[in-house]
């Protein structure tokens, strides 16, 4: 068997994921440069456009193509022991995450929302520099959300870290780019492996959509209906 039959590109990622992927490594360095520059309004800004991302990100766990979808990577405590107990014979190329990356993944996604929901209320009227949540809360709760907003974004950077080094390890020691098939989509894997299977381009239309529609909401203080 010649390498090339044994080790043919199959699609793992598909367009949104890595559109998300991508935009979250931009955004939350953006955010902290302009949160740190008094730059409040492109601050909210690119705050809504990360709530978009992330509710679209939530909405394509359950709707999306196979590799995006939570239940396809999410594994009980049995399955991330049984495979860090088993990292020092190797795996083979993973079609998706692998158990210890899904939880990685969702630590990522839930600090984010963490954060961001936070930064909704966060803020002090009387300096201009509101989310726009604010007025949903007092001014002693808003002022608390505001120092758990600015320190929490710490323990943001420390799973951010911790996702770089295990992506580095796995680089380095194992040989395994992580960082390509999130650029280009695909990845080798033996043959016969069946990759990703895609969903109707419809579907993150209408997910895009219903973020749109609550970001919209959301930054409109959340009006009742």
């Amino acid at each position: 068997m010649t390498e090339a039959t044994a080790a043919a590109p199959v699609k793992l990622w598909d367009l949104p994921v890595r559109i998300c992927h991508w935009s979250f490594v931009l955004l939350i360095p953006a955010m902290w440069w302009t949160a740190e520059n008094n730059e409040m309004g492109w601050h909210m800004r690119l705050g809504l456009i990360l709530l978009v991302l992330l509710v679209f990100r939530v909405l394509w766990g359950f709707f999306g193509s196979s590799t995006a979808r939570f239940a396809s990577f999410l594994r009980g405590p049995g399955a991330v022991i049984a495979y860090f107990r088993s990292s020092g014979g190797g795996h083979a190329p993973a079609i998706g995450h692998n158990p210890a990356g899904g939880w990685s993944v969702m630590a990522l996604l839930g600090a984010m929302l963490l954060q961001l929901g936070m930064g909704l209320f966060a803020g002090d009227p009387f300096d201009g520099a509101t989310g726009p949540l604010n007025g949903l809360v007092g001014v002693m709760t808003a002022d608390s959300l505001t120092e758990w907003h600015e320190s929490f974004f710490w323990a943001l950077v420390a799973l951010i870290a911790l996702h770089v080094v295990a992506v580095l390890f796995y680089l380095t020691v194992k040989r395994d780019n992580l960082v390509r098939p999130m650029i280009t989509g695909s990845r080798p894997a033996p043959s016969g492996t069946v990759g990703m299977a895609p969903v109707p381009a419809w579907r993150a239309i209408v997910c895009l959509a219903i973020a749109l529609v609550f970001a919209g909401w959301i930054w409109n203080g959340a009006p009742p209906f």
